[in-house]
């Protein structure tokens, strides 16, 4: 009997996207978790489950060895500080970028900045970069009413098209960071199961490219 793998994925467009990628692994999950009610799939191999969990506990099943790997954004992974993690592969799915929002025309000032974002600690630690003072308030939804309602002077959140953005009177002003969806793996799944973990990331290295 070989060892179980375990992969953890977030439902959505990273599921969807991912699911091409593992099919040329020759991996297919027997359950759809949009109509399951399952939180772990089985999958054609009867050795390797899917868990399927919140984009943001990704990064903390990989590394406390709950998943031996998982796909999880930049943005996720900027936010959690990726501790105990390899990330050998950009899958170049689910692809955005990380910048700072706000009124249309507006620069960001020197002194003191109050800015709406889930991504506390990656706005935090930019700030700090460029010695500007910011208070940071932590919203979950809707970052674009921060600015309009007067809670905060900008925001700091995932840019796609920019529609929403615009939608709300407000605009992309500064580029934080490219972000796409990363291959994740467990430093010590890494160790213990090498050939198989290595096997994985290579032929879902040849899915990417």
């Amino acid at each position: 009997m070989s060892e179980q793998l375990t992969i953890a994925l977030s439902k959505g467009r990273i599921y969807k996207e991912t699911l091409p990628l593992l099919k040329h692994a020759g991996i297919e999950p027997l359950d759809d978790p949009e109509t399951s009610r399952k939180l772990i799939l089985d999958t054609n191999h009867d050795d390797i489950k899917l868990v399927i969990i919140r984009a943001t506990d990704v990064p903390t099943y990989v590394q406390y060895g709950a998943a031996d790997i998982g796909v999880a954004g930049k943005d996720v992974l900027m936010e959690h500080g990726g501790e105990g993690l390899y990330e050998p592969l950009d899958l170049k799915i689910a692809q955005c970028k990380m910048m700072i929002a706000g009124p249309e025309g507006a620069t960001v000032p020197e002194g003191r900045l109050r800015i709406c974002t889930k991504y506390v600690n990656v706005a935090r630690r930019y700030f700090a970069e460029q010695g500007k003072q910011v208070e940071i308030i932590k919203l979950y939804g809707s970052m674009e009413l921060g600015p309009i309602v007067g809670l905060s002077d900008f925001i700091v959140d995932l840019v796609d098209t920019g529609n929403t953005l615009k939608a709300n009177g407000l605009a992309p002003l500064e580029h934080m960071a490219e972000i796409s969806s990363r291959l994740i793996v467990n430093k010590a799944s890494m160790k213990m199961k090498h050939a198989r973990v290595k096997a994985l990331i290579d032929r879902i290295g040849e899915a990417v490219n």
